[in-house]
């Protein structure tokens, strides 16, 4: 017996049905993104009833009927996804900040927004993890972090672009589109229909941080910044400002113990020069009371005069904490100073040091409990940007041989990436692209060369980003410099592949004919031969497949050389090459022979077993694919209604990905059928789409064929 669930999708596909309108066109008169209305008719998601109303109102029904249903379902709903948590351990003694977190609070409700402003080490990375915990049950979608890196020392701040791909990479979207306006647009469809608070933290200004804003939903982002973000329309600042004396006073006696030990009243003079010497910030007196804490013979006044014979209030603060730890802790806390990326566990600690991670480990505690360090996950630590720098500042003064412990560092990371899985990559992708950019600096081209290759197996699942690009142009040259031109060769390749999974495809070919001039081979053809055939150049598309031919990869070639041999009309010679595929071909490598031979022979069965194999394997781009050619055999047998609904199918399981070429593709057939079913309206609004795209991608010969075509 159907369940509330099925009983409402069978009552929602009903309604689609009455209407008589595709997907995409139900979906834009009911003021609902076609993604969300497909994820409603499978049963992925329960609508909220006003997604019902308007549904039936399209198709001129009556939604009171549905009432019952629709709450029956709603409660039984689909079990929800685990809760994602990204966020930072909050601290254990977080004290005061009780206006400022009811403000945040309050706008997080009303606006699902809010930035707060302040100087280093006043607290606002504390108190937006704080919220953020506190606030965790109104979220059921999760708590996402991403420190921006906008102050962090010897980090440049973080793109938009890369922002967004880290974002969406949290929400499982690992092929986001190209330019950063569709991958905002995707970041905001995606936070649409979740109820999850994102913390963006460590914002350099307000450029950086609009494109990651969430649109319309119950999704809400709170912002951190050394600057008031004034010009960020619909996002209101909360300035923090140092605690005042009764906070204060209340943060330095938790963190000192005074509560559990005969330190002098909290209000006594030598307290009140304490808390002057910290200025208010909750960093400097966590790390005072530290100090005071690890000494039980020191009273306060004991603290405050060695405060007053520093020289300034860094050292007053930071260095007192340094002067409790011993001479191999401090050695560790200045190379902390130099070490690229944001988070480090034990291991990347005892390859800075020199030291073995047992001996590591017990200096890293010792840091941690000083305050001048964080574990931010078991075993996982961060450095606040104040006390990196000051110890960066230690170890330009302190530490001769500080490069070569970046150098062991970046030695390690490579060891590592050579043995590691891909979920290794996950937890350290920005710490190796810090590794890349700093060995560049240092000279190491072995490790520039060497890391990004290591990351080819992770860079496949999320292809086309600029930063891959950018490792990838660093470390050809690199291997130049080298002279190892089979590693500079494979390399170009690897860039190639970036730039046509990008659509970037004039760049692909000219990285792909270096790589020929340096070692040519089948598979460095194979790929020539795709790129000069997503530029509508089948000529020579098919002398690079002949001669593809003659490596392993021979049924690829053979298919795609049937299908280039198709569309310049040869369609005996382009069955036979697909035959002759498929009798070498196993599993996903026949779906272009099935695919081809079903559009050269104008038939649907052997394109259905193509898509029957694509979803077996889970391959969505080849399941678009197979739609948009399904479509395409339709149309030319006379059914363009039956051919939209395949079109419209490829165009739902092409968003989120980034496949340009396969969307342009598609795009180009999609707007064919519309015209062939008199939908001109919707012809020009896709030929409007391409040419948009072709410009973007510099990409001539798709706006010349989407104006040839329209003409």
């Amino acid at each position: 017996m159907p369940g509330p669930q099925e009983k409402l999708v069978e009552q929602l596909t009903r309604i689609k049905e009455l209407s008589g309108l595709s997907l995409r066109a139900l979906a834009r008169d009911s003021g609902l993104s076609s993604s969300s209305l497909s994820r409603y008719l499978n049963g992925q998601l329960v609508p909220p009833w006003e997604a019902v109303v308007a549904l039936c109102r399209s198709a001129g029904r009556d939604p009171r009927p549905l009432r019952a249903i629709w709450s029956e379902a709603s409660k039984a709903g689909p079990a929800p996804p685990p809760r994602r948590n990204d966020l930072p351990a909050d601290l254990f003694d977080f004290t005061g900040r009780q206006r400022e977190s009811t403000s945040v609070e309050e706008l997080l409700r009303t606006v699902g927004a809010a930035a707060l402003d302040g100087m280093a080490g006043v607290g606002k990375t504390s108190l937006a993890v704080h919220v953020a915990h506190r606030l965790a049950p109104a979220y059921p979608d999760g708590g996402l972090y991403l420190d921006l890196q906008g102050f962090t020392p010897g980090q440049e701040p973080l793109e938009p672009q890369a922002a967004l791909a880290r974002l969406l990479g949290a929400l499982d979207v690992t092929h986001p589109p190209v330019s950063l306006t569709e991958r905002a647009a995707l970041w905001r469809s995606e936070l649409s229909r979740r109820r999850a608070l994102v913390v963006l933290d460590n914002a350099a200004d307000a450029e950086q941080v609009r494109p990651l804003l969430p649109g319309a939903g119950r999704s809400a982002v709170l912002i951190t910044s050394r600057y008031r973000l004034v010009s960020l329309d619909g996002v209101p600042p909360v300035s923090l400002e140092p605690l005042d004396g009764e906070d204060a006073a209340g943060l330095f006696s938790k963190a000192a113990g005074l509560e559990s030990r005969a330190a002098g009243p909290a209000g006594d003079e030598d307290v009140d020069q304490v808390l002057r010497q910290c200025g208010g910030l909750p960093l400097a007196l966590r790390m005072a009371g530290a100090r005071l804490r690890h000494r039980p013979g020191w009273t306060v006044a004991v603290l405050a005069e060695r405060m007053r014979d520093a020289t300034n209030r860094f050292d007053a603060v930071f260095g007192m904490s340094l002067r409790q730890l011993d001479a191999v802790q401090r050695r560790t806390f200045r190379l902390l100073g130099v070490l690229p990326g944001t988070d480090f566990d034990t291991a990347v600690a005892g390859a800075l040091t020199g030291m073995r991670p047992a001996r590591a480990d017990e200096a890293l505690e010792e840091l941690v409990d000083a305050h001048l360090l964080r574990e931010i996950a078991p075993g996982r630590y961060r450095m606040h940007d104040l006390i990196r720098q000051y110890a960066a500042e230690l170890a330009a003064e302190e530490e001769p041989l500080a490069e070569a412990a970046v150098r062991r560092v970046l030695t390690h990371y490579l060891d590592r990436a050579r043995e590691s899985e891909p979920a290794w990559f996950d937890s350290e992708y920005p710490n190796l692209v810090a590794a890349v950019d700093a060995a560049v600096r240092l000279g190491m081209d072995e490790v520039t060369a060497e890391l990004p290759r290591t990351m080819r197996v992770w860079f496949f699942r999320r292809r086309g980003t600029d930063e891959q690009a950018r490792l990838l142009e660093a470390a050809e040259a690199a291997a130049g410099r080298l002279g190892r031109d089979d590693l500079r060769a494979e390399l170009l390749s690897d860039l190639g592949w970036t730039r046509a999974a990008a659509g970037r495809v004039n760049e692909a070919v000219a990285a792909y004919e270096k790589a020929v001039e340096i070692s040519n081979s089948p598979a460095l053809q194979l790929r020539l031969g795709l790129a000069r055939r997503d530029l509508g150049d089948f000529e020579a598309a098919r002398d690079h497949f002949r001669e593809a031919k003659e490596g392993p990869g021979r049924s690829q070639a053979l298919a795609f050389e049937g299908w280039v041999t198709m569309r310049l009309g040869r369609r005996d010679e382009a069955i036979e090459l697909a035959r002759e595929s498929l009798a070498l071909a196993g599993g996903p490598a026949r779906i272009t022979g099935l695919v081809t031979l079903g559009l050269a022979e104008a038939e649907e069965a052997p394109i259905h077993e193509a898509l029957r194999i694509a979803e077996e394997n889970d391959l969505r781009h080849h399941r678009a694919w197979c739609h948009n050619q399904l479509g395409v055999v339709l149309r030319t047998s006379g059914d363009p209604e039956k051919a939209l609904v395949h079109h419209e199918r490829a165009a739902e399981l092409l968003e989120g990905l980034a496949e340009v070429q396969i969307e342009i593709d598609c795009l180009h057939e999609h707007a064919a059928t519309c015209r062939a079913a008199g939908r001109t309206a919707e012809a020009a609004a896709l030929t409007d789409r391409i040419i948009g795209l072709a410009r973007e991608l510099n990409r001539p010969h798709d706006e010349r064929r989407a104006r040839a075509e329209a003409a």
